[in-house]
């Protein structure tokens, strides 16, 4: 049966959504991926998706393997890549996601959001005893992440609020927030704090904190965080590397024309100790 399923706006879905869906398919980890495997989560049927399968590899955006798989195309690999170095944001958060890893220890990673996911484009180096289960380019839920619920604790309270009310149901049946009024909980601590904590909402055993970036007109246009196992991100931990978090995406904010970072320092006789960061100002 062709699909016929409603999309996000109430309409049928035409060739172009499939298509779209098809090459969101195939840039998911794990590749390069079967016919069968993208018709399955695209739920179209297999001629639907060799037809668009066939169409992108003719314009590089798509490239068959041995044993009937696909992987990403070379043109859609550079146009990516363009994207990113292009991408002003990205450019400022490369250097503070380094200095992050650097002071901290932890892994550092910045997302962007699109609609009710965060899109997370960049990672630093990882320490040896965490890898982070989102690749380059994966998405999360914004209640299920830190870099997702600080940008979510910045989006305008409406917008907010219409979002966590979209959740389905069973979404928060093996969620350990039970619900929006949860979440909403601990984004009132975000708000209070500058910066976010996701315990475990996401990964088991992982800790994460993350602040947003906010644009000249107070836009979120991403978030900046550092994500460990729950006994290297302990409370003490985060405690002492909130603050750096938060002013850290503050730098980014900076430099796109929003709020300029302020001091973070977690112990005042600590001065330009661990818990502040360059460029900040009282």
């Amino acid at each position: 049966m062709v699909n016929s399923r409603i999309g996000e706006q109430g309409r049928a879905k035409g060739p172009i959504d499939k298509a779209m869906e098809v090459l969101e398919a195939l840039v998911e980890p794990g590749g390069p991926h079967r016919l069968g495997d993208l018709a399955r989560r695209t739920g179209l049927t297999k001629p639907t998706v060799h037809r668009h399968l066939q169409t992108m590899a003719e314009f590089g955006f798509a490239q068959p393997v041995d044993g009937g798989r696909y992987q990403a195309g070379p043109r859609l690999l550079g146009l990516a890549a363009a994207a990113l170095h292009d991408g002003r944001d990205l450019r400022l958060a490369r250097p503070v996601l380094a200095e992050l890893h650097r002071r901290t220890g932890r892994l550092a990673h910045y997302a962007v959001r699109h609609g009710d996911d965060a899109v997370h484009l960049e990672l630093s180096d990882a320490p040896p005893e965490f890898r982070m289960g989102v690749p380059p380019g994966g998405r999360t839920p914004l209640h299920r992440s830190g870099v997702g619920l600080a940008m979510l604790g910045a989006l305008p309270p409406e917008e907010r609020d219409e979002l966590l009310d979209g959740v389905p149901p069973e979404a928060w049946a093996a969620h350990p927030l039970d619900g929006p009024a949860a979440v909403r909980a601990v984004l009132h601590d975000a708000a209070e704090q500058g910066y976010a904590v996701d315990d475990g909402y996401g990964e088991p055993d992982v800790r994460s904190v993350a602040a947003p970036v906010l644009d000249r007109s107070g836009q979120v246009v991403g978030a900046v965080g550092i994500s460990g196992l729950t006994f290297t991100l302990d409370p003490e931990s985060v405690r002492l590397f909130g603050p750096m978090v938060r002013a850290a995406a503050r730098s980014v904010s900076a430099g796109l024309g929003g709020p300029a970072p302020v001091l973070g320092v977690v112990d005042p006789a600590a001065g330009g100790g661990p818990g502040s960061w360059p460029g900040e100002r009282g």
